[in-house]
């Protein structure tokens, strides 16, 4: 062994993992945190989903759109006028990419200033040890008295449609785009499928969403998901739900999705490129679960008690590879309260008001 026993080892630098990571060195307690999230560099970027390729990059884009659509739509009612627009989108996303790099080095230089040792590469269960848990934290083993894992949540793809994030695109690609599409598809009307949407449209893409449901924003007061439909679509979104979708064929000129409408009727979508939004499945793979016998069920999730206790002795679970809604807040909440449980306190996170928010324009927030 390379280093004495740590009290707390975090697999995964995501919200909930860098977050229980701080508190714990905040309380005394010895902590690593291992994470193999990499940049476009090879060095390390901690944040998970939500700093690399979920909420930080799509807020920056969706100010950077949101300043483009007002200076081509709205100024001009302000007696402001800006001459030929233009458009530089690699530099749009070079914004965002800065965007994000502030904030992994905001995170390192956390862990640095709070004295958690942090590990770039895997981190991965080998066994149980006299004392705690042998971890693989990307070259070196190390042990750890508790262990939290906190190792997020992949984009789920459409059975027979594998992301190739060039035609066919996660929100990882729909980050990505290197230029505005003249069409774009998006399959689910969620919070990521609605956000993508709206950057894409107000850049001048021509966006139809396909939803699944009978109804729009399901999980919203009915009221409110009613305005939104009229304020979308008054916005130039098209929105069809109730579809049923079938093939989708993805060549070099674009992606054909085959679909049956809300009236059982055979349609087609042709785009040049697809987002599909169609939520999100727990990340276990490489974890090594099944070496020390960590409880999963049926769909992949990390089974815990109402304190994030796995069925391991002192193994712990945040975030979204546990039950709940798969928030960067929830995740930090649980994040905070298991280490403060670690260290004898009683960490307490209240799931009956954990906020939602749509960042689209009109914005939507509920508890």
């Amino acid at each position: 062994m390379t280093a004495p026993p740590f009290d707390v080892v975090v697999i995964g630098g995501g919200p909930g993992g860098y977050i229980a990571a701080i508190r714990a060195a905040q309380l005394g307690l010895n902590t690593a945190c291992i994470d193999e999230w990499k940049n476009d560099k090879g060095g390390p970027a901690p944040g998970g989903t939500c700093t690399n390729v979920g909420c930080i990059p799509s807020k920056a884009l969706l100010q950077s759109s949101e300043h483009f659509e007002h200076a081509g739509h709205a100024f001009a009612d302000h007696g402001i006028g800006v001459g030929k627009l233009s458009l530089d989108i690699a530099k749009m996303l070079g914004r965002k990419d800065t965007v994000v790099k502030q904030n992994n080095d905001g995170i390192l230089y956390l862990f640095k200033k709070n004295k958690v040792t942090f590990f770039h590469g895997r981190g991965s269960f080998v066994k149980a040890a006299a004392d705690g848990w042998e971890i693989q934290a990307g070259e070196e083993q190390i042990v750890g008295k508790h262990v939290v894992v906190d190792t997020g949540s992949n984009a789920r793809a459409l059975p027979g449609a594998p992301f190739d994030e060039d035609r066919i695109l996660s929100n990882d690609g729909a980050l990505r785009i290197p230029s505005v599409p003249k069409t774009l598809g998006l399959i689910g009307s969620g919070v990521i499928g609605l956000e993508m949407g709206s950057v894409w449209r107000r850049l001048g893409a021509e966006v139809t969403v396909l939803e699944a449901l009978p109804t729009f924003l399901g999980a919203v007061d009915e009221q409110i998901a009613k305005e939104a439909h009229k304020a979308f679509t008054k916005q130039g979104l098209k929105i069809e739900l109730g579809v049923k979708v079938g093939e989708v064929k993805s060549g070099h000129g674009g992606v054909s999705v085959a679909y049956t409408n809300a009236k059982g009727e055979a349609a087609k979508l042709d785009v040049e490129r697809l987002i599909v939004s169609i939520g999100r499945v727990p990340n276990t793979i490489g974890l090594n679960a099944e070496a020390v016998g960590l409880m999963l069920d049926q769909r992949g999730v990390i089974v815990v008690d109402d304190d994030c206790r796995t069925n391991l002795a002192n193994v712990w679970a945040v975030g979204d590879v546990v039950r709940g809604p798969m928030l960067a807040h929830k995740a930090e909440e649980e994040g905070v309260a298991v280490a403060e449980r670690i260290a004898g306190q009683h960490g307490h996170v209240n799931f009956n008001t954990i906020p939602w928010v749509i960042y689209t324009s009109p914005e939507i927030a509920w508890v």
